[in-house]
């Protein structure tokens, strides 16, 4: 499957935060995954496109025209779509991908984080959507929903349309479990044919 990975650009973060960035894409590839990204060389971007291509998986960068221009855009991408804007860049990667994993990040990445969270409670979508949190930065972000909740502005099936993993081994596995084509057939099983 392609997923596709939100996460920071910011080289002001600690590095542990790009260390992150390229366990997932180590281990997106080990598992056979490709990579929609943001399309960005710098930072947690970079980093998780590297380490996929490192292990031999492929990777679609897309990214804003007006970034390109200011030198950032990872050339090295299997495929690299260049945007007229941020709200194109963001409709290319929803279609492009199979899930949806959100790694520490801003502003753009909790834009990017509501977006696809709202379009899958509105039932747009059913592709699985997991939060990577080792640190708990999201940490005051689940009790602000909470408390939404409380206060009767969320349903209760806005829990179900999102999975919060502490491990990129939680995470990826919550992935593949949650898309469909992925359950292993019953020759991969075991069972012998009919």
């Amino acid at each position: 499957m392609f997923v596709c990975v939100y996460c920071s650009s910011s080289q002001r973060i600690d590095r542990k935060y790009a260390d992150l960035a390229s366990e997932v894409g180590t281990e997106l590839a080990r598992r056979g995954h490709g990579l929609v990204s943001g399309g960005a060389v710098v930072s947690c971007m970079g980093e998780v496109a590297r380490a996929v291509r490192a292990g031999g998986g492929h990777t679609i960068g897309v990214i804003p025209q007006v970034l390109v221009d200011i030198e950032i855009a990872d050339t090295d991408s299997d495929e690299l779509i260049v945007t007229a804007d941020m709200r194109e860049r963001k409709g290319v990667m929803d279609a492009r991908s199979d899930a949806f994993l959100v790694l520490p990040g801003g502003i753009g990445t909790l834009e990017e984080l509501f977006e696809i969270w709202t379009s899958r409670v509105l039932g747009m979508h059913e592709r699985p959507l997991v939060v990577l949190d080792p640190w708990g930065l999201y940490g005051p972000l689940r009790v602000l929903v909470d408390g939404m909740y409380e206060q009767g502005f969320l349903r209760p099936d806005a829990f179900d349309a999102i999975a919060w993993a502490t491990t990129v081994d939680e995470a990826l596995d919550l992935l593949e479990r949650r898309v469909p084509h992925l359950r292993p057939t019953g020759e991969e099983l075991g069972e012998s044919s009919p």
